[in-house]
C-alpha cells in the first residue's frame, strides 16, 4: 500500500447500510486510483463483510485503509451487534439506527471542508429540497392527500404518507428530524452517485439550489475485474465458479434476475407467490432471497411443494448475498425484477438490462 505523505488524504464516513457502504467503497477506489490517500471509518462487523475489498485494495497497491470504530448500539437503544441497517430485527428500529449513525458523525466532528455523499438520485434530492424549502405540506391535511412538488421540471405528485420520515416532525419531542436537517446544512458540497446524461434537467435544477454538486456515477463501473464484481459488498452466498458456470449455460438475454435489495422484507406467503410467478414465467431465472427471510416456515413450504425439484435446471435460488454486478453484466440476463433501489437501478442501466420495477415493496 502506498505511503507517500504528500498525497491528498480523504476521510470517508459512511452510513452503515449496504446501500451506502457499497457505492462509498467504490468511490474510495476511484479516488485512490487517482493517487489520493483514503481512510474509511467502519465498524468491526462491517469490516468483516468488506474484508474482500480491503484485501483487493492492498493487493492492487491502493492507498486505502479501514479504521474500525465501535458502533454505539446501546447508547441509541439498539440490540448489541446491529451494526448494519440490514441487521436490525424490525423496521421500527430504523430511527434508533440512524440515531446511532448520527452519534458517529457528530463524534468525529464536521470538518470545514466536508462534503456529503448521496446514494440517491438528483431527482430525489430535488424533490426533497423543494418540499423542504416550500410551505406545500402546510396545506396538506391528510396523509392520503396528494400534492404537487413545486419547482420541478415535470409535474410530480406524492401523498404525505409516501414521504421519508425526515419530513415528519419528531413525534417524541426529541427534535430528531430537525437535528438531522440542521447537520446536513453544514456540508460544503455534495457528491452524487448519478450522471448528467441520466437526469440532466433534475441535476441542472438542483445545482441552482446547491452551489457545489458533483455527479461522479455510476461508481459501480470501477469494478472491471471479475473478482471485484464477485466480492463487492459482502461474501457471496454462492461459489464464483458455480455461479458463472450456471450463467454460462444459458442462452443470451434468456433469464430473469429477481432481487429486492438488502432491506426489503417479505412474508412467507409473499415469497411463495414470487416463486410461483417466476416458475410460471417459463423462463430461466436467478432468485435472491434475503438470509433473514429464509425462515423455517419458508423452507418447509418449498420442500412440501417440491418447488426446487420442479425448477431444477431452470431456476437458481441464492439464499443470502448475491454478486449482483457480476450477474447483471452477464450476457444471459434479459430482465431484472427489482425494488428500484438506486444502486440496483443504476447497475441495471449500466448493464443495459430491461427492468421490471416493483417499487412498492420499499418506501422510496
Amino acid at each position: 500500500m502506498a505511503t507517500q505523505s504528500n498525497y491528498p488524504h480523504f476521510l470517508l464516513v459512511p452510513l452503515m447500510s449496504q446501500s451506502h457502504l457499497i457505492p462509498f467503497t467504490d468511490m474510495a477506489k476511484l479516488l485512490a486510483l487517482r493517487g489520493i490517500a483514503i481512510t474509511i471509518i467502519i465498524t468491526p462487523l462491517n469490516a468483516i463483510r468488506f474484508k474482500t475489498i480491503i484485501d483487493q485494495a492492498i493487493h492492487s497497491n491502493l492507498n486505502i485503509q479501514f479504521i474500525p470504530l465501535q458502533f454505539p448500539c446501546q447508547q441509541a437503544g439498539l440490540p448489541q451487534g446491529r451494526e448494519n441497517m440490514d441487521s436490525i430485527p424490525s423496521p421500527d428500529l430504523k430511527k434508533q439506527f440512524i440515531l446511532a449513525s448520527m452519534f458517529v458523525f457528530l463524534g468525529l466532528g464536521m470538518l470545514p471542508s466536508s462534503s456529503r455523499f448521496h446514494g440517491i438520485s438528483c431527482f430525489t434530492l430535488l424533490c426533497c429540497k423543494n418540499i423542504e424549502r416550500s410551505d406545500v405540506l402546510k396545506s396538506v391535511a391528510a396523509d392520503s392527500e396528494s400534492f404537487e412538488v413545486p419547482g420541478m421540471p415535470d409535474k410530480i405528485e406524492f401523498t404525505k404518507a409516501q414521504l421519508p420520515p425526515g419530513f415528519q416532525p419528531s413525534s417524541d419531542g426529541s427534535g430528531f428530524a430537525e437535528k438531522m436537517r440542521a447537520t446536513a446544512i453544514l456540508a460544503q458540497g455534495e457528491v452524487v452517485n448519478s450522471f448528467e446524461e441520466l437526469e440532466p434537467d433534475y441535476l441542472l435544477e438542483y445545482k441552482k439550489l446547491e452551489n457545489k454538486v458533483w455527479c461522479i456515477g455510476p461508481v459501480s463501473l470501477c469494478n472491471k475485474e471479475m473478482s471485484n464484481k464477485f466480492g463487492r459488498g459482502n461474501k457471496a452466498s454462492i461459489d464464483e465458479n458455480q455461479c458463472l458456470k450456471w450463467l454460462d449455460s444459458r442462452k443470451p438475454k434468456s433469464l430473469i434476475y429477481a432481487c429486492f435489495g438488502s432491506l426489503c422484507h417479505f412474508s412467507t406467503s409473499q415469497l411463495i407467490e414470487i416463486g410461483l410467478g417466476l416458475e410460471a414465467s417459463n423462463r430461466p431465472f436467478v432468485w435472491i432471497i434475503r438470509q433473514s427471510d429464509c425462515s423455517f416456515e419458508l423452507e418447509e413450504r418449498l420442500l412440501e411443494e417440491r418447488y426446487e425439484e420442479r425448477i431444477r435446471g431452470r431456476g437458481l435460488i441464492i439464499r443470502g448475498w448475491a454478486p449482483q454486478v457480476l450477474i447483471l453484466s452477464h450476457p444471459a440476463v434479459g430482465g431484472f425484477l427489482t425494488h428500484c433501489g438506486w444502486n440496483s437501478t443504476v447497475e441495471g442501466i449500466c448493464s443495459g438490462v430491461p427492468m421490471i420495477t416493483w417499487q412498492g415493496v420499499l418506501p422510496k
